[in-house]
C-alpha cells in the first residue's frame, strides 16, 4: 500500500510538505503543490481523512436522517441531496432512527437534514448551533440554527378536495396517517375545511387512523367494507395507504372508481401505474433545496427562513366525474 513517505520520495519533497499539501496549508508553492497532487493521483494515494477529521473536528460531510425504507419517495430526496452535496465537494452519510444522534457531532458531520418524525424536536434543539446547522423537512421549529423546508400540504389538499367536490362527490371517507405528524394534521384540516365550506357533512366514523403504510390502508378499507353504505370517495393521507385500500377493494369485487373513487397524496412510484389521483411533491427538488440550505449555513451564509414547497394535484383515473360513473 502506498504511504505518504512514498509520495514524498517520488515528489522529491519532505513528508511534512506532502502533509501540508493534503491539509490545504498555504505555505507550499503552487508548483510544488501541483506536483504533489499529481503524484498522489498517479500513485492512487488517498490520505486517511477520517483520522484527520476526528483530530481536527473539520470535515465536509453532511448527514441525512429519515424514518424507514418503506416509502419510495425517500430515494428521490436522497438523490437530490446527493447531487448538490457532490457538486459542492461534500460527502453524505445516511442513517435511520436513533442511530442518527451519535453522528450529530462536529467531529463526524458538519450539519444534518432530518425527515423523521421519531426524532424528537428537543434533541434537534440541543444539537443545533452556529457551528452545527440543521435543516428539517417534516416540521417547523423556531430556532436560530434550524431551517425548515416543508411541503405546503394545506393548499394542495384543499385544491384536491375542492376538485373532487366539483366533480359531484358528497359522501367522503378519510384514512389519516400518524395523527401526531404535521403532514397529517395539515392534510386533514384542509379536507375538513373544504367540506365545511361546501356544507358537506363528514361523519367521524368515516375517519380511519393509519400509519402511512400500505398495510394500514388495506386494513382500513376492509373495515370500511363492513358498512352497507360505502362513501362515494375515499381520501387517503398518502399513496401507500391508498394503494392498500384499492387492493382490498379489488379483492372484494369493488371497482375503483365505478363503485368508489380513491385519492392519495405524494405521487409515489406506483401511483402512476395504478392510475391513482394524487398530489405530486417535487421530492428530488426537495432534497436538493435541503442540501443547498444546509451547506450555505455551514459555510456561513446564514439563512433560516422557512421555505414552503408547492405541491400540485395530479388527476388520474381513480377519480372521475360522477356523471361518468
Amino acid at each position: 500500500m502506498v504511504g505518504i513517505k512514498d509520495v514524498a520520495k517520488a515528489a522529491g519533497v519532505s513528508v511534512s510538505t506532502v502533509s501540508n499539501v493534503i491539509n490545504g496549508k498555504k505555505n507550499v508553492g503552487a508548483e510544488t503543490k501541483a506536483r504533489v497532487l499529481a503524484i498522489c493521483k498517479e500513485m492512487n494515494y488517498y490520505p486517511n481523512t477520517v483520522g484527520r477529521t476526528l483530530k481536527s473536528g473539520n470535515n465536509r460531510t453532511i448527514l441525512f436522517n429519515f424514518s424507514d425504507f418503506d416509502r419510495s419517495f425517500y430515494l428521490k430526496i436522497i438523490n437530490g441531496i446527493s447531487d448538490y452535496a457532490n457538486a459542492n465537494d461534500y460527502d453524505l452519510i445516511i442513517c435511520t432512527k436513533k442511530s442518527c444522534e451519535k453522528y450529530m457531532r462536529n467531529n463526524l458531520t458538519s450539519g444534518c437534514i432530518i425527515l423523521d418524525e421519531k426524532m424528537k424536536s428537543d434533541v434537534l434543539e440541543r444539537a443545533a448551533r452556529e457551528s452545527y446547522p440543521i435543516v428539517v423537512l417534516d416540521r417547523m421549529l423556531d430556532n436560530p440554527h434550524i431551517k425548515s423546508i416543508v411541503v405546503n400540504n394545506y393548499d394542495a389538499m384543499r385544491q384536491l378536495i375542492q376538485g373532487i367536490v366539483d366533480r359531484g362527490y358528497r359522501k367522503f371517507g378519510f384514512i389519516g396517517g400518524q395523527e401526531h405528524t404535521a403532514d397529517n394534521k395539515e392534510r386533514y384540516k384542509a379536507f375538513l375545511d373544504v367540506l365545511e365550506h361546501n356544507h358537506i357533512n363528514f361523519p367521524r366514523e368515516r375517519y380511519f387512523a393509519g400509519d402511512y403504510r400500505e398495510k394500514s390502508g388495506y386494513k382500513a378499507a376492509k373495515i370500511l367494507m363492513l358498512s352497507e353504505n360505502l362513501p362515494e370517495v375515499l381520501i387517503c393521507a398518502n399513496d401507500n395507504m391508498a394503494i392498500g385500500a384499492i387492493k382490498a377493494f379489488r379483492e372484494n369485487g369493488i371497482k375503483v372508481p365505478e363503485d368508489i373513487a380513491v385519492a392519495g397524496f405524494d405521487d409515489c412510484d406506483l401511483a402512476e401505474a395504478m392510475g391513482l389521483t394524487t398530489v405530486t411533491i417535487p421530492n428530488y427538488e426537495r432534497g436538493y433545496l435541503a442540501a443547498q440550505g444546509l451547506i450555505e449555513n455551514i459555510q456561513g451564509n446564514r439563512n433560516i427562513d422557512t421555505f414552503k414547497i408547492t405541491a400540485k394535484v395530479k388527476w388520474r383515473k381513480t377519480v372521475r366525474d360522477r356523471l361518468e360513473r
